[in-house]
């Protein structure tokens, strides 16, 4: 009799993949929640086509979601896969690259037929062959189609529907191979399927049936157990995606604000789950307008800033250039307003699914005239939220739009996530009108931060027009007067430059005595900081200086990159970060190492690449 081993690791990845129609994207996620709940650190990436019904069983159909999950720190969902689980033979020829040696590849046997094999290109009838895969990883074929049938047998369910649970019985196979209780899996299915409990059972079913096959057979001789994590705090703890913890966010921010919160959106891969998220909240207070294009979105938001709200819009960079003009008019009005650039592969309608940070110059820039706003870039799926925060206080705090960049990779990806205290956020204090300002003029302003003081509708004495046109510095009334616009354009811009003051200075992470600073910005914060880590550990000497705040640049942002010999900006675009840092630190060589693939970085290829600096 074989003795079944129980190996322990610090980190595990996995890959789930097949077609888009397979559930690799709820049995990921799944998997990352019953985890995080376990107290593992997580990462997760989703990737998926963006066709609503893609191709069966062809390359171009494929979906996939990984999981990292680690007893220590996790900054990235992985470059490579421990455990592949291959739906199709579709699936295996993505992702067999992907695969670490000593791995091992999960597969349904079921579909790996002549036919199976022709659609998926493959030209041998031995597909491990063909790609050449190491002999050190370990091939597990499993009957999924035969055996999902067998389960639900007397199930009634006709045969479609029956094949739609594959995905469960993979998921409790894979909970048995890395020791998940099974409590945690039923409980995450409980909530997707409350409203559906004949689904619910059939699907429990399976899943038990995947874990107990994996259990009874033994089908590799070790399982794995990675520990919770020794360095989370003390509190609550769950897996979040950050489209997710921005809609949160938005919440808390509203809350501490005492404000009523309201969206004004138009759906657009990968935002709408926002807005989603936010039409569910009725309970405190949220108000939705799904308008019927992205203009009348920002407008109607706009509209409720004008009126006293905490007002938002969630969009991705199509319709962040068609929400340009009303950005214009939230500027010259001077309202607060934050809105939410979830980031995808462009131009036009681009690659809707996949990730860039192609977007910068656009959130910048991309207004007519002297037309300054906010940008802050989130750079993890749980700093979503407290970057949504601090976006929402600075709109609210300095009367003006706030644009928050995020990206595909981290608004669909998930990391885990300390529930956060009401009571320990930071104040919020809007810049509302004071008692004695009755008949103030519209552009009456806190003359230190120049921001402009906030009133609206139904605070008596203090009815006023406002609009696009430019007005008096001191009357309020419109102007054309050549001086003023000047002036008006320079307190404009003064007011963005101040919130310098009130953001928090640069930090540098990695060696402090390096010779190269490696810069980034947003969602590559994770595999920048992993390369870091790696290449300090082969003594070559290196820094990290992570932006979140880009306009307006911390304070000290000049002279922590005046140290540094070299410096070189790493960005999911062709240099808009580089490009932007030479316009603001002069006779500094900002080198460059980009990407522009739809994908993130991986830690492999960073380390290679900043290597030979």
């Amino acid at each position: 009799m074989v003795t079944q081993q129980s190996i322990e690791l610090e980190q595990a990845v996995v890959r789930f993949s097949g077609d888009s129609g397979d559930g690799m994207q709820l049995t990921g996620s799944l998997f990352s929640n019953i985890s995080a709940e376990l107290g593992n650190e997580i990462s997760t990436y989703p990737d998926f086509p963006s066709e609503i019904r893609a191709p069966q069983g062809e390359l171009g159909g494929v979906s996939s979601f990984q999981v990292h999950i680690g007893s220590e720190r996790v900054y990235t969902p992985g470059d490579q896969a421990d455990i592949l689980v291959a739906m199709n033979p579709a699936a295996l020829k993505i992702n067999a690259k992907d695969v670490k040696k000593h791995g091992a590849i999960i597969y349904d046997a079921d579909l790996f037929t002549e036919k199976d094999l022709k659609k998926a290109a493959f030209t041998t009838e031995n597909p491990f062959a063909e790609l050449n895969l190491s002999d050190t990883i370990q091939l597990i074929p499993v009957q999924l189609t035969t055996l999902t049938r067998e389960s639900l047998k007397e199930s009634g369910l006709d045969n479609k529907a029956i094949l739609r649970s594959k995905n469960m019985f993979a998921l409790g196979l894979v909970c048995w191979l890395f020791n998940r209780p099974m409590e945690q899996a039923i409980h995450f299915l409980g909530t997707k399927f409350k409203n559906k409990q004949s689904l619910l059972k059939f699907n429990i079913q399976v899943l038990t049936d995947g874990y107990n096959y994996g259990n009874n057979l033994h089908l590799t001789l070790s399982r794995f157990i990675v520990d919770k994590s020794h360095n989370v705090q003390k509190g609550r703890y769950t897996s979040i995606c950050g489209n997710n913890a921005a809609a949160y966010g938005l919440i808390a921010a509203a809350e501490k604000a005492g404000l009523p919160l309201f969206l004004g959106s138009y759906p657009i891969t990968p935002a709408t789950d926002i807005m989603h998220v936010l039409a569910l909240r009725k309970d405190v207070g949220v108000k939705v307008v799904q308008a019927e294009d992205e203009i009348a979105g920002v407008s109607t938001a706009i509209g409720a800033a004008f009126a006293g709200s905490l007002a938002a819009t969630s969009t991705s960079g199509p319709g962040l250039a068609l929400k340009s003009e009303a950005i214009g008019l939230a500027v010259m009005a001077e309202l607060p307003l934050v809105i939410i650039d979830v980031q995808r592969g462009g131009p036009s309608t681009g690659m809707p699914t996949k990730t860039e940070q192609t977007d910068l110059l656009q959130a910048l820039y991309g207004r007519n005239g002297e037309c300054p706003a906010v940008v802050i870039a989130a750079s993890t799926p749980a700093s979503c939220f407290h970057y949504t925060y601090m976006a929402s206080k600075i709109a609210l705090e300095h009367s003006t739009p706030v644009i928050v960049l995020t990206d595909s990779f981290i608004g669909n990806g998930t990391s885990l996530w300390k529930l956060p205290k009401l009571a320990e956020l930071p104040a919020i204090n809007p810049n509302f009108v004071k008692d004695g300002m009755q008949g103030c003029k519209v552009t009456a302003r806190d003359e230190h931060t120049k921001a402009r003081y906030w009133s609206f509708p139904g605070m008596e004495g203090f009815a006023h027009r406002n609009g696009g046109l430019e007005k008096d510095y001191d009357k309020g009334a419109i102007s054309t007067e050549a001086y003023n616009h000047e002036k008006m354009v320079q307190t404009r811009a003064e007011k963005v430059s101040y919130i310098r003051n009130v953001i928090p200075d640069l930090e540098i992470v990695g060696n402090t005595d390096a010779d190269l600073l490696v810069i980034g910005w947003g969602s590559t914060m994770g595999h920048l900081t992993s390369a870091v880590e790696e290449l300090n550990k082969q003594g070559k000497k290196t820094a990290l200086a992570q932006f979140t705040y880009i306009n307006p640049l911390p304070k000290n942002t000049e002279e922590v990159i005046r140290r540094y010999k070299k410096v070189v900006v790493c960005e999911l675009n062709t240099g808009q970060f580089a490009t932007y840092l030479r316009s603001h630190v002069q006779g500094v060589e900002f080198l460059q190492y980009n990407k522009v693939q739809g994908q993130p970085f991986t830690v492999a290829e960073l380390v290679e690449n900043l290597k030979s600096l």
